[in-house]
């Protein structure tokens, strides 16, 4: 739980450098990319499974897991680099909120490949499609007006405490309330909504306050991951695991 405020922090930090005329200018890279990237990755592990005798279903579900970058890795890279406010690295970041886009669809697709009596949930994925654009709908037409003007009045009251408090409760509550209602990553929710919190004039302050806990937690995400790889298990499969690699 802790690892997951990371990713909020730092998904919704990235989303304050960003506009939505930045997001709109790499359309062109990005769409393509995710979509050929997404595609070939898939293909690639369904070929590896099929070489080590898996099923159909297990070779598409291990495609479609290595098919989608690290949206908080790669991000991490970038900063640490100085690269995020670079042309390629704005490309960057828009082809992996098109990616993250894509990963809604995949985990609705996912329940149909092992094998469901009722064959496959059209209707589900319709409701999953139309929740995920009336989120980001909501959050860029009436957030982008909302927010500022919360912000702007937070700030009248000069109360440092109360506008770090308010920009928690904006960029934890949206990421929730994505996830909860609108059935969206909390990366993908807390990225929309510091985009929009970048149209506030308080954005520099917005994303100077947040940084002591986007790196506190973000550290504690990268920790998670390392807890979850077993090295007993990685050296009796090293041979899958480096071909698996080699792939990526």
């Amino acid at each position: 739980q802790l690892a997951e405020l990371g990713v909020i922090f730092l998904m919704f930090g990235v989303g304050l450098h960003f506009s939505l005329n930045d997001i709109w200018k790499v359309r062109s890279i990005a769409v393509p990319g995710a979509l050929g990237q997404t595609a070939l990755a898939t293909i690639l592990g369904y070929g590896l499974s099929q070489l080590r005798g898996w099923s159909a279903g297990s070779g598409v579900v291990l495609g479609l897991a290595i098919s989608v970058a690290s949206t908080v890795v790669l991000l991490r890279g970038l900063m640490d680099n100085g690269l995020l406010n670079t042309p390629h690295g704005q490309a960057a970041v828009g082809w992996l909120v098109f990616e993250d886009l894509l990963t809604v669809l995949i985990l609705v697709l996912m329940p149909s490949l092992v094998g469901t009596v009722n064959g496959f949930d059209w209707p589900g994925l319709g409701m999953t499609l139309l929740k995920a654009a009336l989120f980001v709908l909501l959050l860029l037409f009436v957030g982008s007006k909302l927010i500022p003007w919360l912000l702007m009045r937070i700030a009248h009251t000069r109360s440092r405490e109360l506008f770090i408090l308010a920009i928690l409760v904006i960029s934890l509550g949206t990421a929730l309330g994505a996830a909860e209602l609108f059935g969206v990553s909390l990366a993908l929710g807390a990225f929309v909504a510091g985009v929009v919190v970048s149209e506030s004039p308080f954005s520099h302050q917005v994303g100077a306050d947040l940084f002591p806990f986007r790196e506190t937690f973000s550290v504690l995400f990268f920790v998670s991951i390392g807890m979850l790889a077993n090295p007993v298990y990685l050296m009796n499969n090293i041979g899958p695991v480096l071909a698996l690699t080699a792939l990526i």
